[in-house]
């Protein structure tokens, strides 16, 4: 039987079932069957959707490169983020990638003028009364390793907290983190495999 599920993955959770010291895993947030894993990653300290199937050929229809489905990311960074930042942001940034210099594809990013409304985060961000802070939207089409992150310090604004607030058609509004949900693979399919 094929299964479809969305997480939203809390803070500090691997996104992964096998043990890694005394990190929390998929397995200590969800009770899923043994055969869905995955489909992409969140890094330990990254928050938001994550999509898990055991449908092999969803799972590699979704993560071809020609596909280029949109992942948007909520981010916090350090400091009042400028519009050249933005556009930097927007244009491409060489970031490294295993020793490796890579120049990122053409992204959306946006400044969001309002703290957006998510989960709170456990522990919270350390509040510094004399440095500011920006969340920003950035939209992109791929996903290496730690991107976002290795992006938004590359512009001068290190990330602070990262959220993947919308995959394709979903967005994380009204979740709670560690909250899981079930679809179909119509419904799935909808979500994910058409643009915003």
């Amino acid at each position: 039987m094929l299964h479809y599920f969305i997480l939203y993955k809390p803070f500090e959770v691997l996104s992964q079932f096998s043990r890694e010291g005394e990190k929390r895993t998929l397995k200590d947030c969800c009770d899923l069957p043994v055969d869905v894993y995955p489909v992409g990653r969140l890094d330990y300290d990254s928050e938001g959707l994550l999509f898990l199937t055991n449908d092999k050929a969803m799972n590699a229809a979704l993560l071809h490169p020609s596909r280029a489905h949109t992942r948007t990311y909520l981010v916090q960074v350090e400091g009042a983020i400028t519009d050249t930042a933005l556009h930097a942001l927007e244009t491409g940034v060489d970031i490294m990638l295993n020793g490796v210099a890579y120049r990122t594809r053409p992204a959306k990013a946006t400044l969001v003028k309002e703290e957006p409304a998510l989960p709170a985060r456990f522990p919270p961000i350390r509040f510094r009364k004399n440095v500011p802070t920006s969340w920003i939207a950035l939209t992109l089409t791929e996903g290496k390793n730690r991107q976002v992150r290795r992006m938004t310090a590359k512009v001068g604004f290190p990330t602070l907290r990262l959220v993947r607030y919308r995959i394709g058609q979903l967005s994380a509004d009204g979740w709670t983190s560690g909250e899981l949900r079930s679809y179909t693979k119509k419904e799935i399919q909808a979500l994910l495999f058409t643009q915003p």
